[in-house]
């Protein structure tokens, strides 16, 4: 809006772009030129010193030779005596040093021809040999008094005035002074379509959108609603994960809306100053109020609408809950808010105070969730708009190759694969730099330079080849993709599979994801002869699986149907005796030890394939499902996941052989060339020997 404002327009020229006009600079110029004034109007005086005496002293002085010049003002009946530099210590009592380099006497005359009779005859005498000069003019000491006793009061009012512009926040603008501290910091947007964004740009959230659609219908046509009796919501709380895309969400509405816009963080209604953050929530209402009908966007509302202490002893917030309590006022109050509608956005909705979540305040809660498959598809679509893709990248593998990924993990997946493909100097992005980019992002950049001892490597390769073998012969465990033994980020090594997404969990399932856990302990345990720490991540997740199974799930034969899960604030104790603690502990001894026990079966049973898979892997580093089923053959339980894994990977190497035959057509048909060439030459020579 700055650079509108700037391109001024003439009746007859072109577009000039003016400089912004900003005080600070007027500050500084002053500041500037009252400092060279100081420092330059006291003249020779800045350097040398002078001393006052009395005319009977003057006039020995100059009797004893010691002046070197003297200048006489009339106007102030002054006369500046210079000494001579090998006489200021008999006059100064100083070395030339400490006095400066011309120092001189100021004496008080009363009478001009007495002066002049006295520096002639001293001429005469020899006494007096430099210059007799008058200066007619006033000296500058009225200047030097006004600098010296009024500069600097103008540095300290300068700096007061620079301090309190900024004591409010955010360097200038609206707002940010002293006097303006208590003013709303929201972004104005005159119309939100200025933002750019439509729910077009929204992929995926068909639930949300739905939702929030009608706030938008409303806005456009708010008499198909009022005829039938029925009130716009006065507010939305868009709840969800991280990345999920809850902002992005709020600016489409206003982008629909073509409304008037207000936009700010949680976090800025706290301030420093006691009753700011209560001020600006006052001034932001009236502030919509006079555009209405218009939409007020709060991000991260959890900064400022946290539940409010019922023990003010525990360290409670009192700004926060000053902040909080006009918020809910100017939602709900006594006033009125008709046409001012409320969005907010928080990833903790938790914590957040029960008054805030009533109806009436923010009538709907809309939950923005993780995307499924379907609409990790959609997302994929929208960010592979603008990348060059090969015709090799499926999407439908792709949105199976990231489960559990938000819209901004997919958003990065586009990037970074862009960015490894044009790390390689290819012309598009092929379905590896995908798969490079999921590797990237969920196990870290590859260390292949990390120095490991061959017994490590061998180690490693046991491990992770016992991880793959028990999620080979396990029925609910989800399918391998690959495994491999090169280091990721903190990961000496990794393997990859193919989730395939339930809304249930059984208890089987998560049983057999258990047992695929402790493979790589068990495998250790069975054919290196020694555990190791390589196991920790697996242990922290096996842990932390059975402790839900057993204290929030209830799948325990000690304590079945039970849930323990306590959701309370401000509740430090337990909802469970100890007796109940132990009896938990004991069941997820039991439980691990159970799996773990199944694990090292599975793994003898198939020890010699476990070799085989190792040892590949110690050749390799990298290994693929095929070349399991090629040691352990067809896996005995196949999901719908693997079915469409060996799809793809049966069209990957059909395309593979085709482009194969390809290269091998091309490269005969440049072998056969040369030879026709020979053929000719013969035949294209014979004439020429016969002419």
């Amino acid at each position: 809006m700055d650079n509108k404002q700037n391109n001024i327009k003439g009746d007859n020229g072109p577009k000039m772009n003016m400089p912004r006009f900003n005080m600070n600079w007027i500050y500084i110029i002053a500041i500037a030129a009252l400092g060279l004034l100081y420092f330059s109007s006291g003249g020779p005086s800045n350097s040398s010193i002078a001393k006052n005496a009395s005319y009977s002293d003057f006039k020995t002085m100059v009797t004893r030779g010691y002046a070197s010049k003297i200048v006489v003002n009339k106007n102030q009946s002054l006369i500046k005596m210079y000494v001579k530099p090998e006489h200021i210590r008999d006059v100064f009592h100083q070395s030339a040093q400490q006095t400066g380099s011309d120092p001189y006497v100021e004496v008080e005359f009363g009478s001009i021809d007495q002066v002049e009779q006295f520096v002639n005859k001293a001429k005469d005498d020899k006494q007096f040999t430099g210059d007799f000069v008058y200066e007619n003019h006033k000296d500058n000491d009225f200047l030097n008094m006004i600098f010296y006793n009024l500069f600097p009061i103008f540095i300290i009012v300068a700096l007061w005035i620079f301090f309190m512009r900024r004591m409010g926040g955010g360097g200038g603008g609206v707002g940010s002074g002293v006097f303006n501290v208590g003013k709303s910091k929201a972004k104005m947007y005159e119309k939100g379509g200025d933002l750019g964004i439509t729910f077009k740009d929204v992929a995926g959230q068909a639930g949300a959108k739905q939702e929030i659609q009608e706030i938008v219908d409303f806005l456009k046509n708010p008499e198909k609603y009022t005829e039938l009796g029925g009130k716009i919501p006065k507010g939305a709380l868009l709840v969800g994960p991280p990345g999920t895309g809850k902002t992005l969400l709020a600016k489409a509405v206003a982008g629909e809306a073509g409304v008037p816009f207000f936009s700010m963080s949680g976090s800025d209604f706290v301030e420093m100053f006691v009753g700011v953050g209560a001020s600006r929530v006052r001034d932001l209402f009236q502030q919509a109020k006079q555009k209405s009908p218009c939409i007020i966007f709060i991000d991260e509302i959890d900064a400022v609408g946290r539940a409010r202490s019922k023990n003010p002893a525990m360290g409670g917030n009192d700004e926060r809950e000053n902040t909080l309590n006009a918020l809910l006022t100017e939602m709900d109050g006594f006033g009125t808010n008709s046409g001012v509608i409320i969005l907010a956005a928080t990833n903790r909705a938790d914590m957040l105070d029960s008054a805030l979540l009533r109806a009436g305040r923010f009538d709907r809660q809309i939950h923005v969730d993780l995307p499924d498959l379907n609409e990790r598809k959609e997302v994929f679509k929208v960010h592979l708009k603008p990348v060059k893709i090969d015709d090799s990248v499926d999407i439908d593998f792709l949105a199976r190759q990231t489960p559990g990924f938000s819209g901004a993990d997919i958003a990065n997946v586009c990037n970074e694969a862009a960015l490894i493909a044009a790390r390689h100097n290819s012309q598009t992005v092929q379905k590896q730099d995908f798969l490079d980019a999921v590797d990237r992002i969920i196990g870290g950049l590859e260390k292949k330079t990390k120095v490991m001892t061959q017994a490590e490597k061998r180690s490693i390769a046991i491990h992770e080849a016992g991880h793959a073998t028990i999620s080979w012969f396990t029925e609910f465990a989800n399918p391998l993709v690959k495994v491999s033994i090169v280091p990721r980020g903190q990961a000496l090594g990794a393997a990859w599979y193919l989730p395939e997404e339930r809304v249930l969990q059984t208890k089987e399932a998560m049983l057999d994801e258990m047992c695929s856990l402790l493979g790589g302990r068990a495998a250790e345990e069975l054919f290196v002869g020694h555990i190791s720490t390589g196991a920790m991540n697996d242990l922290e997740r096996v842990t932390k699986q059975a402790y839900g199974m057993i204290a929030f799930a209830g799948m325990s034969d000690k304590l079945p149907n039970v849930c323990y899960y306590n959701n309370a604030e401000f509740q430090f104790q337990r909802p469970y005796s100890e007796t109940t603690a132990k009896v938990m502990d004991d069941e997820v001894m039991k439980m691990i030890n159970e799996q773990y026990a199944r694990a090292k079966q599975i793994l003898t049973e198939h020890k010699e394939g476990h070799a085989q898979l190792a040892q590949l892997l110690v050749d390799r580093e990298v290994i693929f499902a095929e070349d399991v089923e090629r040691i352990f053959g067809k896996r005995p339980w196949t999901s719908r996941a693997e079915e469409l894994l060996e799809a793809q990977m049966k069209a990957d190497a059909e395309r593979m052989a085709e482009e194969r035959a390809k290269e091998l057509e091309a490269q005969a048909s440049l072998e056969a060339k040369p030879e026709a060439e020979t053929e000719t030459e013969p035949e294209a020579e014979a004439p020429k020997e016969e002419a």
